[in-house]
């Protein structure tokens, strides 16, 4: 077996998770990198919800993924989910941390990070997964990590699956992804 990268990884979670006419979602847009693979893979059917707190995420997402009509932007937190998503979804994926080339100090927050975990999870299909790319190399980042870690090591076995894929010889705290899958 040859490792992928982390990004790779998640993107072959993606792949392994979803197909067609399915809800997904992209709890933290960002570049919009996420939100056009999803795309991408749904092929122009199923739906996406892209979250950001930040207009120029959301901008920069909307430009990147223009040719596809199954999107609709929330510029609000990701954990107000339930207000826009009702229906079950096969998969969200987290990118934490700050927006790449973007202000640092507006981060991904513990709290509100773990609130969306669950209520995403309370509208997982079973067999679906949250994909979480954990960035802990920012001091922010470190605190947040900390805290999902708790909160995933606490989750009961018996709904969830949870994993964790990781480099352990690596400089300067890199990226890693945890997965939640619905049992």
């Amino acid at each position: 077996m040859k490792a992928l990268g982390i990004l790779p990884f998640a993107r072959n979670l993606i792949d392994t998770y979803i197909d067609e006419s399915v809800t997904v979602i992209d709890a933290t847009c960002g570049n919009g990198n996420d939100t056009l693979y999803l795309a991408k893979q749904l092929n122009g059917t199923g739906h996406i919800h892209a979250f950001d707190i930040q207009q120029t995420a959301i901008d920069n997402s909307r430009i990147k993924t223009a040719e596809y009509h199954n999107i609709t932007f929330h510029l609000d937190g990701h954990e107000n989910v339930l207000n826009y998503v009702q229906s079950p979804v096969r998969l969200a994926i987290f990118n934490l941390g700050y927006l790449p080339k973007g202000d640092k100090s507006i981060v991904t927050l513990p709290d509100t990070t773990i609130l969306a975990i669950e209520r995403i999870f309370s509208i997982l299909e079973t067999e679906g997964i949250i994909i979480l790319v954990i960035y802990p190399g920012h001091a922010e980042g470190r605190i947040e990590k900390d805290a999902v870690l708790n909160y995933l090591k606490q989750f009961d076995q018996e709904k969830a699956h949870i994993y964790k894929y990781e480099f352990i010889n690596q400089k300067n705290n890199p990226p890693f992804i945890c997965a939640i899958e619905k049992r």
